[in-house]
């Protein structure tokens, strides 16, 4: 698994306890495993189909420094399904977990579409590549 994504956990970030906000740190996944997503699947027409248990193990505190990873662990005709893990940077001890992400390849009128991939692309894929109709 890797992870590019870094947040640094700021006071709005906390809930009344004086830890990371849950709701945000599932913002933060959310926007994340899509962004991967539109990349796998060179479509910037994908959405959030289903997220499995979340298993928060740890907190955050202000000022710590998270990590999130995100990893595609399988290819439908018309999603992409992935895992995710949120660490501490600097201890590298789990946040949270979450063994299943799907997103949904749609065309530009909102229909799953098949989207011909089977395996995770690691090449660059510039914006100009990443299909925003149907042309």
């Amino acid at each position: 698994m890797n992870f590019y994504t870094r947040k640094w956990v700021k006071p709005e970030d906390l809930n009344p306890n004086g830890s990371l906000f849950g709701g945000t740190l599932l913002r933060w996944i959310d926007e994340e495993a899509v962004i991967y997503a539109i990349v796998q699947l060179a479509n910037s027409y994908v959405v959030t189909k289903y997220i499995s248990e979340i298993n928060f193990v740890s907190s955050a505190q202000q000022g710590d420094i998270i990590e999130l990873g995100i990893e595609a662990i399988n290819f439908g005709t018309t999603s992409i399904t992935m895992r995710c893990e949120v660490r501490n940077k600097i201890t590298r001890k789990t946040i949270l977990s979450i063994d299943k992400l799907v997103f949904v390849n749609l065309n530009k009128e909102g229909v799953p579409t098949p989207h011909g991939r089977t395996e995770i692309t690691y090449a660059y894929v510039g914006i100009d590549k990443i299909k925003k109709d149907d042309s």
